[in-house]
Parts: C-alpha cells; sequence; structure tokens
C-alpha cells in the first residue's frame, strides 16, 4: 500500500473514531454503520481523483460532489432528479430536516430517539463534512497536524452535550484516532526524505533502531499528548452552562437541551416586567370544579438544586399515553379523590413550550405534536409545537389528604429520598439551622412544612416584594432570610431547600396560580398569576402543594391546622387581587408579529421564574484560574511558534568572541539556516556537505543572488569551522542568516509564510530532543542494574 493510501485510510479511521464520541447522544447507535458506508465512498472518490491525478481543487469537489449525492441519496431521494441529482425541492427538504433536528436536540433527552432523520441527518452529514475537511487537510494537503481542529470540533459537540461516565473512554478513542493520523503522516514525510529519529543502540556494536524509531518515537509523544490533555484540564476551572450545556438555567420561554426549558432573563428583567401596568390574558379556563381556589397550573416542576438556581432535571421524554396517564408516584388508594375536567384555551400570543396543567393529570386531550415526561407528568411541545391559540381539554385529579394522612405519611422509598433531598456542599450553613429553629417541636415531616409554611406566611416578618434585589452567588437564600423582602420565586426556592436540609423530599413547581372568575363562569389567567410554589412528597399522598407566599395563591386546606394560636388564613386567597407577580409567559417582544409591533400592539416583555441568588460574588481564586486557563489557550496553539522564535534568538544571539566559541556559534547559526529553509519546506538532508546543501537551499528556494551568497557564506564558514586546523570567528552570519530568510519568504506563498510562522516544521526537534533524552535516561539505568546486581552478589 502506498503511503497515501495510508494516510487516507487512516483518515477514514481517525474521524470514524472521533464519531464514535457521539454514539451515547442517540439511540439505537445503528446511524454510525450508515455513517462508515458512506465515509468510505467518498473517502474512496477522493483517492481515486488523487490517483488520476486531478488538481487539489478539483478534487475537494468532487468529494463534496459525492458527498452531496450520497445524502441526497439516503434523505431527499424523493425530492430529488431522477432520486440522485440535489434541486431545489430536495435542499428544501435538507432545510425542513435540519430545523427539525435542532427543534429535537432542544427537546430529548439524551439518548435521543433515532426514529428522528433531523437528528439522523445532522449526525450523518455532520461526519460527512468532518470527513472531507479532514482529508482534504491530511491527505490532499499531506498536512496532518490541522486536521485535528475539525476533529476536535466534532468531540467538542459530543463533549458539549454527554453528561455519561464513560466521557474519558470516547476521548482516548478520539485521541488514538488522531495520533495514528499523525503517526501514518510522520512515516509517510520519514519514507521521502530518509529522517531516523529517536532510535539509539539497543547494545554495543548494534546499528540504530531502524524503521521501528518512528512507531516508538509516536508512541512516547502520543503518551505525552495524552497525558498533557488529561492533566492540564483538572488544573482549570469547571466550565459548564454554555451555548452546548443541555440543563438550561430554569424556566422561561426558550427550550434547552435535554428536555428542559431554561430561564432568558435575569432578576434584573423580573423586576422590570413586574412593575408594568397592563396585566394581559394569557389563558381562558373552564371546569366542573366548584372550589377554583386550588385550580393552579402548573407547567414544569424544578428538582435539580445547585446551590445557585433550581432547574428541572433531563428526563427522558416519551409518547403521550392515549388514555389515560399512569396513576401519580406515591399516591395510595385510601386518599380521597376526585377527578375534574379542565377547558383551557391560550391566547393567540402566548407561545410556551410546555403545556399548562393541573396536577396531577390523569388525561389530556389536545391538538399538534407533545411528548410526555413521565417524571414530572408534564407535556413539551415536539418540533416546534407551543400553546399559541390552542384550545385543550385536561382531566385531573383533586387529590384530598387530610392533615392525620399526611402526618402519618411512612419514610419514602430511599432512592427517591436521596434524589429530592440532595443539597450543595456550598448551601449555606444558615439554611439548615434556620430550618431546625422554626421546627422546632414537630413531630413528624408534615408538622415541619406546616410550620415552615407559616414561618414564611404568616409569622416570620417576611414581606411580599417585587422590587428586591437579594444580589447573585451562592448565599442568595441566606440573604433572603436575612432581609425577609422577596416574591413567589424566593419563598418557594427558600421553602423547598429548608425543607431538604430536614430531609424532606421537595422540589419547586412553576405555572400559575389560580385567576380571577368571570362573568361567563370562566377564569382569566393572566400575565400577574404567573406563581412558583414548593411542592413536598409524602409516602402514600404523592407531591403535595404548599403555600408559602404571603397573599398570594391559596392556602392549602390539608395544612389548616388546629393548633391554639394558629394565624394561617382560613380562607383561601385568590391571586388577581394582590400584587404583581412574574409570569412564566414567553416575552410578548418575542411573540409578536411585526405587524403588532408596527400598531403598538404588544405588551411589556414578561418574565420568567429564574434563580434565587445570593451576593457572595466571584470566589477569590476564579480570576487568576480563568485568567491562567484563558493563557493556556492561547499559549498552547501558539507554542511551536514560541519556541521557533525562542531557538532562533538563542541560535542567533549573543555569543563569545574567542576562538573556542567560532565552532559553536558557527553551528548552530548553520542550524538555524537549514531549520529556516525546513519551515519554508525545503527538509534537510543531512547527508550532504554544507557546501552542496547550500546550493540545494539556494536552488530549490528559488534564491535572488544576494540571499544565495548569503546563504554561501553561512556554509563556507561551517567548512572553516569544521576542517581548518584552528577554527576562528566569523563576523556577519546573523545578518546573512536574516538575508537568506527574507529571500525564502519572498518566493513562497501567503499560506507558506503562514504555516512557516505559527505551525513550523522544524519543531519536531523538540520531540527528537525529548526522545533522546528518555533514552538516555533509560541507557544509564540499564547500565546501572548490573553493577548493583554484581555487588549484590559479592556481599552474598
Amino acid at each position: 500500500m502506498s503511503g497515501q493510501a495510508r494516510l487516507a485510510l487512516c483518515s477514514w479511521a481517525a474521524t470514524l473514531m472521533v464519531a464514535c464520541s457521539l454514539l451515547p447522544l442517540v439511540d439505537p447507535a445503528t446511524w454510525i454503520l450508515q455513517a462508515i458506508v458512506l465515509l468510505a465512498i467518498q473517502s474512496g472518490v477522493g483517492a481515486a481523483a488523487r490517483r488520476v491525478p486531478l488538481a487539489r481543487p478539483l478534487t475537494i469537489a468532487v468529494q463534496a460532489v459525492t458527498g452531496l449525492v450520497l445524502l441526497t441519496l439516503v434523505f431527499a431521494r424523493q425530492q430529488a432528479l431522477a432520486g440522485l441529482v440535489p434541486g431545489p425541492q430536495a435542499f428544501q427538504h435538507f432545510a425542513e430536516l435540519l430545523r427539525q433536528g435542532g427543534d429535537d436536540i432542544a427537546r430529548y433527552a439524551i439518548p435521543a430517539p433515532l426514529e428522528s432523520d433531523g437528528i439522523r441527518l445532522m449526525l450523518v452529514g455532520g461526519v460527512l463534512v468532518i470527513g472531507l475537511l479532514v482529508d482534504t487537510l491530511a491527505v490532499t494537503f499531506r498536512s496532518a497536524a490541522p486536521a485535528g481542529l475539525p476533529l476536535l470540533a466534532l468531540y467538542s459537540v459530543a463533549a458539549g452535550l454527554s453528561d455519561g461516565g464513560a466521557d474519558w473512554l470516547w476521548f482516548l478513542v478520539a485521541a488514538a484516532g488522531y495520533l495514528t493520523l499523525l503517526l501514518a503522516e510522520g512515516r509517510d514525510r520519514l519514507s521521502q526524505w530518509g529522517r531516523v529519529f529517536g532510535g539509539a543502540p539497543r547494545s554495543p556494536g548494534r546499528e540504530r533502531g531502524g524503521a521501528v524509531a518512528p512507531v516508538r518515537t509516536g508512541r512516547r509523544i502520543g503518551a505525552f499528548a495524552l497525558g498533557v490533555a488529561l492533566v492540564v484540564p483538572l488544573a482549570l476551572p469547571a466550565m459548564n452552562d454554555g451555548l452546548l450545556d443541555g440543563a438550561g438555567t430554569g424556566v422561561g420561554s426558550g427550550s434547552g437541551g435535554g428536555g428542559t426549558i431554561s430561564a432568558v432573563n435575569p432578576l434584573v428583567s423580573l423586576r422590570d416586567s413586574l412593575n408594568v401596568d397592563e396585566d394581559r390574558q394569557v389563558l381562558s379556563v373552564k371546569t366542573d370544579s366548584s372550589d377554583i381556589s386550588d385550580l393552579y397550573l402548573r407547567i414544569v416542576s424544578l428538582d435539580d438544586f445547585d446551590g445557585t438556581t433550581w432547574k428541572p432535571s433531563k428526563r427522558r421524554i416519551t409518547g403521550v399515553p392515549k388514555d389515560s396517564f399512569p396513576t401519580p408516584a406515591g399516591l395510595g388508594p385510601d386518599i380521597k379523590r376526585a377527578e375534574i375536567r379542565t377547558s383551557i384555551s391560550a391566547a393567540d400570543w402566548y407561545a410556551q413550550d410546555w403545556l399548562p396543567m393541573p396536577y396531577p393529570p390523569s388525561g389530556v386531550r389536545v391538538p399538534g405534536s407533545w411528548r410526555y415526561e413521565p417524571v414530572g407528568m408534564t407535556l413539551v411541545g415536539d418540533h416546534g409545537q407551543n400553546t399559541r391559540g390552542l384550545t385543550y381539554e385536561v382531566r385531573s385529579l383533586d387529590v384530598q389528604p387530610t392533615g392525620d394522612q399526611l402526618a402519618a405519611a411512612p419514610q419514602p422509598a430511599a432512592a427517591l429520598k436521596r434524589e429530592y433531598t440532595e443539597l450543595p456542599d456550598s448551601l449555606p450553613e444558615v439554611v439548615s439551622r434556620t430550618a431546625r429553629e422554626v421546627t422546632t417541636g414537630a413531630a413528624n415531616p408534615y408538622e415541619q412544612a406546616v410550620k415552615l409554611q407559616e414561618y414564611f406566611a404568616v409569622n416570620g416578618g417576611f414581606e411580599y416584594d417585587t422590587q428586591v434585589d437579594v444580589g447573585g452567588g451562592s448565599d442568595g437564600i441566606a440573604r433572603f432570610l436575612k432581609d425577609k423582602e422577596g416574591f413567589c420565586v424566593h419563598f418557594s426556592f427558600a421553602m423547598a431547600a429548608m425543607a431538604r436540609s430536614l430531609d424532606i423530599p421537595a422540589r419547586v413547581a412553576v405555572g400559575f396560580a389560580p385567576g380571577s372568575p368571570q362573568a361567563d363562569g370562566s377564569v382569566s389567567v393572566g400575565l400577574r398569576d404567573a406563581h412558583a410554589w414548593p411542592e413536598v412528597y409524602f409516602e402514600g399522598v404523592g407531591w403535595t402543594r404548599f403555600e408559602p407566599t404571603p397573599t398570594r395563591g391559596s392556602t392549602p386546606s390539608y395544612t389548616l391546622t388546629e393548633t391554639p394560636g394558629s394565624t394561617v388564613p382560613d380562607e383561601a386567597l385568590p391571586s388577581r387581587n394582590t400584587q404583581p407577580e412574574p409570569s412564566v409567559a414567553p416575552s410578548t417582544s418575542e411573540s409578536c408579529t411585526a405587524q403588532d409591533k408596527k400598531l403598538d400592539a404588544c405588551g411589556t416583555e414578561s418574565a420568567a421564574a429564574v434563580p434565587v441568588t445570593g451576593g457572595d460574588g466571584t470566589k477569590w481564586y476564579a480570576v487568576p484560574l480563568w485568567a491562567l486557563g484563558g493563557l493556556a489557550v492561547l499559549l498552547i496553539p501558539l507554542a511551536p511558534m514560541l519556541w521557533r522564535l525562542r531557538t532562533r534568538a538563542v541560535r542567533l544571539g549573543a555569543h563569545g568572541r574567542a576562538e573556542g566559541d567560532a565552532v559553536p556559534h558557527t553551528l548552530a547559526v548553520w542550524q538555524e539556516l537549514t531549520d529556516t529553509a525546513w519551515d519554508f519546506g525545503i527538509a534537510p538532508d543531512e547527508s550532504q556537505t554544507p557546501r552542496k546543501a547550500a546550493d540545494r537551499i539556494a536552488r530549490l528556494g528559488q534564491l535572488d543572488p544576494t540571499a544565495a551568497a548569503a546563504v554561501h557564506r553561512v556554509a563556507d564558514a561551517v567548512e572553516q569551522v569544521l576542517y581548518a586546523p584552528r577554527p576562528r570567528p566569523t563576523p556577519g552570519l546573523t545578518e546573512d542568516v536574516h538575508r537568506a530568510s527574507a529571500g525564502l519568504r519572498a518566493t513562497v506563498g501567503r499560506g507558506t509564510r503562514l504555516r512557516a510562522r505559527f505551525a513550523p516544521r522544524s519543531t519536531v526537534r523538540a520531540a527528537w530532543a525529548v526522545s533522546d533524552r528518555w533514552t538516555a535516561l533509560k541507557r544509564r539505568a540499564a547500565a546501572a542494574r548490573p553493577t548493583l546486581r554484581k555487588t549484590s552478589g559479592q556481599q552474598g
């Protein structure tokens, strides 16, 4: 097999090995088989085009057309001409599939179902595009090192979306693919100009290692590179919540990866939206329930708390059950319940990805494309589906536990308790201490939860205030407990965290509090009815609503105690007549059409439920760590250039003027000249004399007479110090090297000049130096072992 064919095969294999990092993202992973076949055809066409040979641009064009035809055959056959030639309809179909794939990525948890053609096109098409780039750089242009950039881009997609425990394995596979490509290119280059490096004699009188030396040195370089790649990230600060982070940061109108939705605006936007005068109707609700004070419309639950924010956990999304939903988790048969029917109509401007429903739902009839998240019992839109102008019907359970039933609830399952009582180490100790103080004397988790609710809603001195600013950081809850001012987000987040500190499973629900009754028997739910409330889990009852926010929503009947002196109000308070509250509706500025904006028919931007944050600010060590990380990111790509600059400065720098300094200085200058020629594409030939090497550099570099004369002067100086009885310094050698470098630079193209500066070929000498030192160290260690054995034998 020729060197070029071997390099093409390694390019194909490296792309597929990096593509394997995408396997955990989709289930099943059969798409990789299709990608293997299509990439093999595309790479084979490139190999054939190079063998003809075609010009490099034509080779790339032929491969690109081949890849496009293959994708058309697989994904757009019906829209193509003769099933192969892509036309306007085929490109429109590709655009639709890509849009669908983007929506699916935002809505499905990992692993996403492969039944989505959009995701499959993105996977297979992405592999073909990356494969074309790698093949172009590594094989067509014979430069494997830059091919690592598209490979890194492909791996970064997988690393950004995956959260599995085997990420390190896929990293090793991807790194092995890239190192294999580098080794193949190195062997191909060495076969052309005969340089064997890193081989030390294994025993006296034996010749150097020959062909195995590049392989052995490649293994050493690879091991070193892998070690650096694995160790360096440990010293850098964690980077998360980025563009490809699947968890999102809260709740809002936008969508987040992994089946979650994320907050769009921070607390400042929340406060701005709370001060608007207009309270637009979001939902119109009709129900057969006789008591609308408990008609909360729940959108999503937040059960993952990292100390700064509550957010939805990544959950698998399935098809919506056709008839009835499963019984809610934890709900036992002896709890009184009644099924109610609710018809809900959304405003034509309200575009929410999640479907507002009474909790717990037992069935839903909704038009459009929706998916079901079983743990939270919520529905999320599929392929861009939202609530804009939607009318749907929900059957739900009105669960009516008594205080005695809640007080007698047994301990929940260990796994559930462990998941829903998890708290970060960064949570201030004052949170758990206050929870213990408030619940002193409580005999069970139910009494503890009631005392927490009373502390916030009645006797703790808290005030409902939409203008509050609790700052940012992990001390947000602690500051809220100190200042005792906030709105529903602060109350619900604080109570849920305090309940968890008492080993009571808790989470936060986001949606709408009960709206205002209308003359026609319907209930109007507006922007100011947006609400957040805690849910506490009791075995035998399930997730149970509590209401710690004063003057908001309604107090659940099962939390009204008969204890003398209790100040919990007896009557449910509708939220319409209370102070303004944030909305989880999408920003009207985002959902308004251009015509509505011209008519000034768009309302003020609404807010989403966002994390409670504190004011401890950035940790003292974060800034220097980020600075070091940023410096490393900048320096690593520039390391070859910096190494060459340093080496050039040492070789051409100040030196002694004595005759003894003539030899090392002249040889260093000659080494710099040959390395500079190497950087510009003239590989060194160490078998030639300095004079012949100078002729070769001048001829291949097409140097002008001035530059050629400078090269010959340096070569003459080298021969003089090597063969003269008394070597003497030759003045002006540094200037001659600069003249030769300028001549070489003037005869090459911009691409070669850029490579000579930023990715000089001669930097491979650094690897050779490391290899030689390692070989010498092993030789000294091997030489020391027989002496030790002999000494030991004499003593014995």
